[in-house]
């Protein structure tokens, strides 16, 4: 462990649950590197990820953005492609953008498509899967709605899901926000998390709650 991590591990109690406002000082205080880090919430629920019915898999909208602006490109034909670059998309296209995926050029962070063009999509899903960029229906990303889908996805709309462990990861700023901001998008996802309960979820439902920035340590918190 590097000295940098030493010293912010003795900054606070580890074994200490904090309230949202207070791990968000803490992660703020100890984000030392040369960077503005990236600030992500990790919420452990008590889901079985193996039962199709306990997937957790949703998007929010946070009240304050990501601090990312996102590179939207979109999938579309006919009168729907003037719509996506209307709505400010940064690439629109089909089989181009598709060849382009399959010969592992990606420029992009989000990929939205309407669902007439999934089958053209269809061939580079073992590429975009694995990286979290398929379009899906769940997350609003396959939709004939652009404008609005455009819109919310620059306005800090993001999506999270449950891994295999049950460990929901999201984004809720960076390091330079005020810790207000930080904990406004922090209750925003803790929200979206509560509503999407599977109701075949037995148990304690969250289990535990931790900030983190890029390069410091994990804070446990309460969402209460």
């Amino acid at each position: 462990m590097g000295k940098r991590m030493q010293a912010a591990q003795k900054a606070y109690d580890k074994s200490k649950v904090y309230t949202l406002e207070e791990g968000a000082k803490i992660v703020k205080e100890n984000a030392k590197a040369k960077f503005d880090e990236t600030v992500e919430i990790h919420v452990k629920l008590g889901i079985d990820t193996k039962k199709a019915d306990q997937q957790v898999r949703t998007t929010v909208a946070l009240p304050h953005g990501t601090g990312k602006t996102k590179r939207i490109a979109v999938i579309a034909k006919g009168e729907h492609v003037q719509e996506a670059q209307a709505a400010g998309a940064d690439r629109v296209g089909c089989e181009d953008i598709v060849d382009e995926v399959l010969k592992g050029k990606i420029d992009f962070d989000v990929l939205v498509a309407t669902p007439d063009t999934m089958k053209d999509l269809a061939k580079a899903a073992k590429i975009l899967g694995p990286r979290g960029l398929m379009p899906n229906p769940k997350s609003g990303t396959v939709t004939f709605d652009l404008a609005n889908t455009i819109k919310a996805l620059k306005a800090g709309r993001i999506e999270f899901k449950a891994d295999a462990y049950g460990i929901v990861h999201a984004i809720i700023g960076k390091a330079s926000f005020d810790a207000a901001k930080l904990v406004e998008n922090a209750k925003a996802v803790m929200d979206t998390i509560l509503r999407v309960k599977p109701s075949t979820s037995k148990g304690i439902y969250v289990q535990s709650i931790s900030l983190s920035s890029t390069m410091g340590p994990g804070v446990f918190v309460t969402h209460k």
